[in-house]
């Protein structure tokens, strides 16, 4: 009895057990369809299009809407102009399998995940066309399982809507292939010159070959790189029986002729300043260029419309500009900064077509700033050291180990007040302040003073700008930031916020607040820059109705009296500016004829003159310099440099 009774005992048990488990298998099941029903239901279509065209919209310092970044889609095809040997191209290379899987392919992905396994690192993808398509629709970048659970059911979505011809029109007309090109009419023109319908099978291979990784394997950034992908691609072809062995040797003679015809893609506003804002975004903030022009960001920037659309004016004008030696247009750029804050009120990287992310000279160059460097290694660090602008300096022929500076002039007074010395840009009294107070306190001011340094850089050649990396304008107008802020430098920045999709962007750093020096040595500079605008090397700078203190600065080219770099950094109370004018490549037949006080200053004044009526403070509340000590002296310089200049202006 008692072994009947247990034996039903254990099978009530076993009965319950099984229940229990019949029960949780249920509810994963549940839990899993209820899962797969919420995925189908956010798996909206209707956003595919909607996210394939989401522009970027930047935003000026007073919150008005400035510009639109959007990647220049405008010019889509249609799929009956894209060659077939492009179609299989793509296909073959990117999803093999395209037009037999409903979107997702577990087959593929199963295939890629053992070989990635294999291999140890991940050389091959699993996403298919219709995923990638998807990807470029979805507005958010996060990069979440749950997110790429939407994008799968997603891609499962669209190819119920859409037939496969429809998806690899989106694909092709949408996709990035690198250089500022999305989709292949853009970049039948950035690479080669012609329409899409016009590509060889050669070509579009190459073009099909970019998609893996646009910026490595752009033929304009890597030609071999870009050839041997174009193999790749034509050997997957004939893999999967679209071309024939001998189509594909013949494609693989077939030498590139590279030839862009495709325009500036950045079609709004302000493209200096959007290239600027794309770069630190990608910097500072951790996005992708695609993501910026493709997901709908809204970014608030320190941008004045005013002034950007100001300086944009003044470099439309020619005739400001100085030729080169043979001729040849001259280079520029310019930076203005709110020293209160940092923020960069506006930009022009570089002179002539604008060129999608090219070369900003204004914040990429790096070069020696000359005579600029002055206020910043030499004369603060000594006003802090106890000098004073009416200090007596040094000035005759002198020798300091083997080096031996001279003045521009050639000409020596024997001792000069710090100020004139400031005034003139004379360069011995430069260095030998520099040689008195050392050099170590040179470095350690530039150090505050944001302005990077090398250990070849510690000479006394530094007090004239003699620097193994040198440095932009940029760096140079945060510098000067110090004087016009109190003593304060503020690090720069294009960016104020960015709010995407899911919400604000966090940066991964902060622009911070240096306190270099005292007010009162930022003052005493300020009195000394004052009078280079007013009576000293930068006198055509010289803008009536707005106090401007600054500094000039040249480099010349061995063996000539020409210059390659011309700087002028200036500043009122409210913006700080630095204008660089110079040639890429200097030698005796490719400099410039001209110093800065004829080329770089001007250019300040046009930049002053457009600008004027957008400023708020034009008057500095700094005391004057007292000339008490020797006003006979002085008179008699100033009569003689008046004279020096008058003749320089004329001859």
């Amino acid at each position: 009895m008692n072994a009947v009774s247990r034996f039903f005992k254990n099978m009530w048990r076993k009965f319950h057990l099984t229940q229990i488990i019949i029960l949780m298998v249920s509810i994963v099941v549940l839990l899993g369809l209820g899962f797969i029903v919420y995925f189908m239901k956010s798996a909206d279509v209707e956003s595919l299009q909607k996210g394939l065209a989401q522009p970027t919209i930047l935003y000026a310092d007073d919150g008005e809407v400035a510009s639109k970044l959007s990647a220049n889609r405008s010019e889509s095809v249609s799929i009956e102009k894209m060659p077939e040997n492009l179609q299989h191209a793509v296909v073959s290379i990117e999803d093999n399998r395209f037009y037999e899987h409903n979107g997702f392919d577990l087959k593929g992905m199963t295939r890629a995940f053992f070989k990635n396994t294999v291999s140890g690192g991940v050389v091959q993808g699993g996403s298919t066309i219709t995923q990638q398509l998807t990807k470029n629709a979805m507005l958010s970048p996060e990069k979440t399982y749950k997110r790429k659970i939407e994008e799968l059911f997603l891609a499962i979505e669209i190819e119920k809507v859409y037939k496969k011809d429809e998806v690899l029109e989106m694909y092709l007309n949408t996709i990035y292939f690198g250089s500022g090109s999305w989709g292949v009419q853009n970049a039948s023109k950035k690479y080669f010159g012609k329409e899409v319908e016009d590509l060889t099978l050669s070509e579009s291979a190459m073009l099909a070959g970019i998609i893996k990784a646009p910026s490595a394997l752009s033929p304009y950034n890597n030609l071999d790189k870009s050839i041997a992908r174009r193999n790749v691609v034509l050997n997957q072809m004939v893999k999967y029986g679209y071309i024939t062995e001998a189509e594909a040797s013949e494609a693989k003679q077939e030498e590139p002729e590279l030839k862009d015809r495709s325009g500036d893609p950045l079609k709004g506003k302000y493209p200096h300043y959007a290239d600027s804002v794309i770069n630190e975004a990608i910097k500072r903030y951790g996005l992708t260029q695609d993501e910026l022009l493709t997901k709908g960001y809204k970014i608030y920037t320190a941008m004045d419309q005013q002034v950007q659309s100001g300086l944009e004016e003044v470099y439309k004008k020619e005739r400001i500009f100085p030729k080169s030696v043979n001729g040849e247009d001259s280079q520029s750029a310019a930076i203005l900064l709110d020293p209160k804050t940092g923020g960069v009120t506006a930009i022009v990287g570089r002179r002539g077509d604008h060129v999608f992310r090219g070369f900003n000279y204004a914040t990429q160059m790096t070069r020696s700033p000359g005579s600029t460097i002055k206020p910043l290694v030499t004369f603060m660090p000594a006003l802090e050291e106890g000098y004073k602008p009416t200090s007596m300096l040094k000035d005759e022929p002198t020798k300091f180990g083997e080096y031996e500076p001279q003045n521009y002039s050639k000409t020596y007074e024997g001792e000069v007040p710090m100020y004139r010395a400031v005034e003139k840009s004379l360069n011995v009294p430069t260095v030998w302040l520099l040689n008195e107070i050392g050099i170590s306190k040179g470095l350690d001011a530039l150090k505050r003073l944001g302005i990077p340094t090398e250990d070849e850089d510690r000479n006394l050649s530094l007090a004239l700008g003699g620097m193994h990396k040198g440095v932009s304008p940029k760096q140079m107008a945060e510098a000067y930031t110090t004087f016009a802020n109190d003593g304060v430098r503020r690090e720069s920045y294009f960016i104020k916020k960015i709010i995407g999709p899911d919400g604000e962007v966090k940066p991964k750093w902060e622009p911070k607040e240096v306190e270099v020096t005292s007010k009162e040595v930022s003052d005493e500079m300020t009195s000394m820059l004052l009078r280079v605008v007013e009576k000293g090397s930068g006198k055509k700078a010289k803008t009536s109705g707005v106090d401007i203190a600054g500094k000039t600065g040249s480099t010349q080219v061995d063996g000539t009296r020409g210059t390659k770099d011309q700087w002028f950094i200036g500043y009122t109370p409210t913006l700080v500016g630095a204008v660089w004018v110079g040639v890429e490549k200097a030698d005796e037949s490719h400099h410039l004829t001209t110093n800065s006080s004829d080329g770089a200053v001007p250019v300040f004044k046009e930049v002053i003159e457009e600008v004027l009526p957008h400023l708020d403070d034009t008057s500095f509340d700094v005391d004057s310099i007292n000339e008490e000590q020797q006003p006979a002296e002085e008179s008699k310089k100033d009569w003689f440099d008046n004279l020096v200049d008058k003749w320089n202006e004329i001859f």
